[in-house]
């Protein structure tokens, strides 16, 4: 019988992997940090790849403490507007993650103000243009990567915030998805029309072939695998922002536990 859910908080410094019981309450707890990259003065990066293997480090650690028979389903949680870019055929990311914090793209923001696109980009997503946010940091990686364009052209290259990232690794590839909370941080996202708009891309020179389906934040978003975490266990549930924590708990229906 499934008691628990596994909620996955995916912090700016360090993964919190949380065990919910049928009561909403926390029933364990892991936590680990990862690195913080600084390569020059205001730019901040993380390796995709620890980020993975620090998360499922510790649901591996879970597991050992609790049967896998008994979680009923994953939930993520995420730092949102950071960047992964990565190779389809083989999952490995073509730059390290661009942090949300990161200001390399402030110039190139610049310009899109001075150009007088404030009003356009803020009528379509919400906000206003700001190197916060996830598309001109897409967008420098497949300008300053110099792989991104083969890898374009053979269909082959996929972005996705650190939900995205995490929900791939754990699919073994199976799943490319994300949730509208998540995309609606990107500045590519329509807010009214909830899909990735088509002009916003064409400003930020971004293919709409490397984007992620955006599902509910309550959905299908596959199963993990054997081969990633050593148990398949349905993911049902994203949402934007770490703080967001509690949404492991209550991100699901009742019926979610049995």
């Amino acid at each position: 019988m499934s008691k628990y859910i596994l909620s996955i908080d995916a912090g700016t410094t360090g993964i919190t992997i949380l065990l919910f019981n049928k009561r909403g309450e926390v029933e364990h707890k892991e936590y680990s940090e990862f690195t913080q990259h600084f390569p020059q003065a205001g730019w901040v990066e993380h390796d995709p790849e620890e980020i993975w293997e620090v998360t499922r480090s510790l649901i591996i650690n879970i597991f050992k403490k609790f049967n896998h028979s008994e979680i009923a389903s994953i939930g993520i949680t995420n730092q949102r507007e950071t960047t992964v870019v990565w190779n389809k055929f083989n999952s490995k990311p073509i730059y390290n993650a661009i942090v949300w914090q990161c200001s390399r793209t402030k110039e190139f923001c610049e310009n899109l103000i001075s150009k007088g696109l404030s009003k356009t980009i803020n009528n379509k997503t919400g906000l206003v243009i700001d190197s916060y946010f996830s598309a001109s940091k897409i967008s420098w990686i497949l300008s300053n990567v110099k792989e991104s364009n083969s890898l374009i052209a053979q269909n082959n290259l996929l972005f996705g915030t650190i939900d995205t990232w995490l929900i791939w690794k754990l699919t073994s590839g199976n799943s490319h998805y994300t949730d509208h909370t998540n995309a609606s941080r990107t500045m590519i996202y329509n807010i009214d029309q909830f899909k990735w708009d088509d002009s916003l891309l064409k400003i930020f020179s971004i293919p709409k072939s490397i984007l992620p389906t955006i599902l509910n934040s309550s959905d299908d978003y596959g199963c993990s695998t054997k081969e990633s975490i050593g148990y398949e266990i349905p993911i049902n549930g994203v949402a934007g922002d770490q703080q967001s924590a509690l949404f492991g708990q209550n991100g699901f229906n009742e019926n979610d536990i049995k």
